[in-house]
């Protein structure tokens, strides 16, 4: 079900768009603090992207190695279906914060505070961002700010019990953000008002939930037969 979940994993990180535009704007913002009027600014944007999706793309590839290494010394099923049902309660919260009926995924952003206050500062070194690799590193460590839909995405990425998939899935995820905080302006404007719609929310958090479930019932008739 590695497919269903990075399509699940892209949507919420794409219905999430106001989440992550509140949470980021303001590394849009001081991106373009100080430029130049006559300078493009969609390089750096584009830079400080690929930092942001490259650093959730790490985390992924490190979570899923790090339960790789524990499945290759346990070795059990139990283990196994474990994080796969892992996995499917996380969609099942996901699908709920979408669809505007829980913020549970938001409280997980406390667990990285305090990280954060110790990679934070650094970004200041790179600040105003005149240059590509300057944006690329704002995005880099921006990309480990403290954000609940990371944080669950992340736990997806540690259920896949693979280095490979655990990167894939967040790719998936922050690919999926990527309309929101490259289209700034009156484009993701538009784009976000559509996404913030009631019925758009809620058909897509109870697609993500069905995923989910299903995923369960899947483990469940497996372990049954």
């Amino acid at each position: 079900m590695l497919e269903i979940n990075w399509l699940a994993l892209f949507v919420v990180g794409l219905l999430g768009g106001g989440h992550c535009v509140g949470m980021c704007g303001g590394v849009v913002t001081a991106l373009s603090f100080g430029l130049p009027a006559s300078r493009a600014r969609w390089p750096l944007m584009v830079a400080y992207n690929l930092g942001r999706v490259g650093s959730y793309t790490l985390v992924g590839a490190l979570l899923g190695a790090l339960a790789q290494g524990g499945l290759s010394m346990a070795d059990f099923a139990p283990l196994r279906w474990g994080l796969f049902v892992a996995a499917q309660l996380i969609l099942i919260a996901l699908g709920l914060y979408l669809a505007g009926l829980s913020t549970l995924v938001t409280r997980f952003e406390t667990l990285g505070r305090p990280f954060w206050r110790r990679v934070q500062p650094f970004i200041a070194r790179f600040l105003p961002v005149r240059k590509l690799g300057q944006a690329l590193a704002v995005g880099a460590l921006w990309g480990w700010m403290p954000c609940g839909l990371v944080y669950s995405a992340s736990l997806s990425a540690l259920a896949s019990g693979s280095a490979l998939k655990g990167a894939s899935l967040m790719l998936a995820f922050g690919l999926g953000t990527l309309p929101n905080l490259l289209l700034m302006g009156a484009f993701a404007d538009r784009l976000k008002t559509l996404l913030q719609r009631r019925a758009v929310r809620l058909v897509a958090g109870l697609s993500v939930l069905a995923l989910g479930v299903a995923g369960l019932l899947h483990a469940a008739l497996t372990h049954i037969a």
